[in-house]
């Protein structure tokens, strides 16, 4: 009965994609060296290596770090891409967001604060590291 070995091995899903389907949820640390679909929830932390798509069901309460994203759910937590980030109207982002470059769609909604370039620079101070005492750069009299 299962015994047909001729149709070899299953065929991959898209070279290494991995989708995170509506109606399923996943808690934990997730990693992935591939491009990753997210239509479900997520709770814990998500990193790709790749590209990430979060749709328009998805739920995620986790960090997340991809090379690439574009966003249509929810996500509450720090959101890090190294290239682009691409959020669609429907989008909202309750977090921190670092990118190197971002598209926002009208409708989209951003909670936190936004950095753009390298995420190794800092955010916040001149160069030097030495912010004034009202944390505004300047100095009292």
């Amino acid at each position: 009965m299962f015994k047909d070995k001729k149709s070899g091995p299953m065929p991959n899903a898209a070279a290494g994609e991995t989708i995170i389907a509506q109606g399923v949820k996943v808690e934990g640390d997730f990693h992935s060296n591939g491009d990753v679909v997210i239509d479900g929830e997520v709770a814990g932390s998500v990193e790709t290596t790749k590209s990430l798509r979060i749709g328009e069901t998805a739920r995620i309460k986790a960090d997340v770090h991809a090379q690439n994203a574009v966003v249509a759910g929810h996500v509450q937590g720090n959101l890090v891409v190294d290239q682009m980030l691409e959020l669609l109207a429907t989008s909202e982002i309750k977090g921190d967001v670092t990118t190197g470059r971002i598209s926002v769609a009208a409708g989209a909604q951003i909670n936190g604060k936004l950095a753009m370039g390298s995420h190794d620079e800092p955010v916040k101070g001149d160069e030097s590291g030495e912010a004034g005492p009202g944390s505004d750069g300047e100095e009292e009299e």
